[in-house]
């Protein structure tokens, strides 16, 4: 028989959200309930019969409550297999317990609000992971909920099975209570290696939570699902939704590119806004509007932002969202947006409308991890940063104050364009970008081509690269890829240096007149 009669239960829970509704249907089904310290003074409180867990063990809580259900009466009551151990549970007066309820100390909250050592170690949670690995371990015979999300399904089942669950319903149950006790061990341990400055202990684990899933992969064979971290950092994870169809995979992918681009401006100094493609930015500008910003990134590359992911460092109005509007956008995100924006948008059924309420900080600490066969790789999150102060001229041209701000500029964009890079920049504005290709020299020229279509395409007789400045995410290993940037238009270079042929470079650069400065820092991205 796979039904199993709930005819015991122990509920003892820290988040009380439904607690009382369910207390309610087992005492009409006519369940024994037990409980623990607040839960069972809530359910008292509700007029919920219940027998406190120290009178039924016989054995007082004690220990400021760290010893109240670690007693053989409670772990035999999970653990005893009703058709092998009767006998011996009769013996000891050990009661089967069939319904066990139980989250956990909330252990991640208060890490999150940046509690004290001591108040972090006290939320650790020692009986109630216990309980829940005893009673999913026996789900043969006891069923086990760890999220007030199942108290439903529960009871729906109860209902349909005259008070009995099915082993259907237990197994799910109980696959969803290891990955709760997994995903909670998994935040102390990374909180503990974080404590002893441990970036990248022996042991990692990886948890997160399923947000949706969803209709496919990169592709419509491949399957997918969304799981958030639990991260405060905002982005696609934190984004409240305000309209627009289901988020696909690529969607979520591009949209966090995009928004992890614009973050490194500051709205402080300035409106910003990236246009991204397959996770690429396609124009990237700053001014001191966001429509002024979204008109100059569209300049960039208006054909590759046709059904492209649109981020804004600040809030959208509806000036902006007007001009968006003229063309087809998969997504916009942004901080927040105003009525005038969301009332635009609303007649773009299907356009996707994502507000975070911040940006991310650049700067901030962070890991990134990539799956490989048979592991994963993780890393530091990229949050190095290049200021004026860091650059060393490497020429006999000193660059103009303009020069050295586009520099700036474009290198901080070419930080989010895919390897190898080059990235073309004028008054603040992308006007060529050249991503991933397998030879510098490739990408340099397929910047200053698309350059080219860009200003073909707005009836311009010059390319839109003439007196810009470059952006190499690397070195240059050769003066080819160097010159190629000359050859499009640009007057000043930015770029790490470290290749042994540097000097090779510098003087290709001088002759060409060009104005170029070393960075120390390269900015990969694959």
């Amino acid at each position: 028989m796979t039904d199993q009669p709930i005819r015991r239960a122990l509920l003892s829970v820290s988040d009380k959200n439904g607690l009382i509704e369910l207390g309610q249907f087992l005492a009409d089904q006519g369940v024994e309930i037990l409980s623990t310290g607040g839960s069972a003074k809530m359910l008292a409180g509700a007029g919920v019969p219940v027998q406190e867990v120290a009178d039924y063990t016989g054995f007082p809580e004690m220990m400021d409550g760290r010893v109240k259900t670690l007693h053989p009466r409670i772990h035999g009551g999970l653990l005893g297999l009703r058709d092998k151990h009767a006998d011996q549970m009769m013996a000891h007066d050990i009661g089967g317990i069939d319904l066990l309820v139980v989250n956990l100390y909330p252990f991640e909250e208060t890490v999150a609000r940046g509690a004290g050592f001591d108040e972090c170690i006290e939320n650790i949670d020692i009986g109630g992971p216990a309980m829940i690995r005893s009673a999913a371990k026996n789900h043969a015979f006891v069923t086990v909920v760890v999220e007030a999300d199942d108290y439903q399904p529960v009871i729906d089942d109860m209902k349909a099975h005259d008070g009995a669950t099915t082993l259907d319903l237990r197994r799910r149950l109980a696959a969803r209570a290891y990955a709760r006790t997994a995903s909670y061990d998994a935040a102390i341990s990374g909180w503990f290696a974080s404590q002893l400055g441990e970036a990248f202990p022996d042991r990692m684990t990886v948890s997160g939570q399923r947000r949706q899933t969803l209709r496919y992969g990169e592709n419509p064979h491949q399957e997918a699902a969304f799981y958030v971290s639990g991260d405060d950092r905002p982005g696609v994870a934190s984004a409240a939704q305000v309209q627009g169809k289901e988020l696909s995979y690529n969607n979520l992918n591009d949209t966090d590119a995009a928004f992890e681009l614009v973050g490194e401006f500051d709205p402080s100094e300035g409106a910003a806004v990236a246009i991204i493609k397959h996770a690429n930015p396609c124009g990237v500008a700053t001014a001191a509007s966001h429509v002024e910003a979204y008109q100059r990134a569209l300049a960039c590359d208006p054909v590759s932002a046709f059904g492209g992911i649109i981020a804004l460092n600040g809030t959208l109005t509806g000036e902006t969202a007007e001009e968006i509007a003229k063309i087809f956008t998969e997504v916009i995100i942004a901080p927040d947006a105003d009525e005038d924006a969301r009332a635009i948008l609303a007649k773009k059924k299907n356009l996707r409308l994502l507000l975070t309420g911040g940006l991310p900080d650049p700067t901030a600490s962070g890991q990134m991890i990539k799956s490989v066969s048979g592991g994963y790789l993780v890393q530091s999150r990229d949050a190095g940063r290049v200021e004026r102060g860091d650059l060393k001229i490497v020429t006999k041209r000193q660059p103009s104050d303009q020069e050295l701000a586009d520099m700036l500029f474009a290198f901080r964009v070419g930080k989010h364009v895919k390897s190898n890079t080059i990235v073309y920049a004028k008054d603040g504005a992308t006007v060529g970008v050249g991503a991933g290709q397998m030879s510098r020299l490739d990408s340099a020229r397929i910047a200053a081509r698309k350059a080219e279509d860009a200003a073909e395409a707005a009836g311009q007789s010059e390319p839109l690269t003439k007196g810009c400045v470059a952006a190499s995410d690397a070195f240059f290993p050769f003066a080819d890829g160097l010159l190629a940037t000359a050859a499009a238009g640009a007057t000043a270079v930015i770029q790490p240096g470290g290749s042994m042929r540097d000097q090779e470079v510098i003087d290709a650069a001088d002759e060409a007149g060009l104005a170029m400065v070393f960075t120390g820092m390269r900015h990969f991205r694959h």
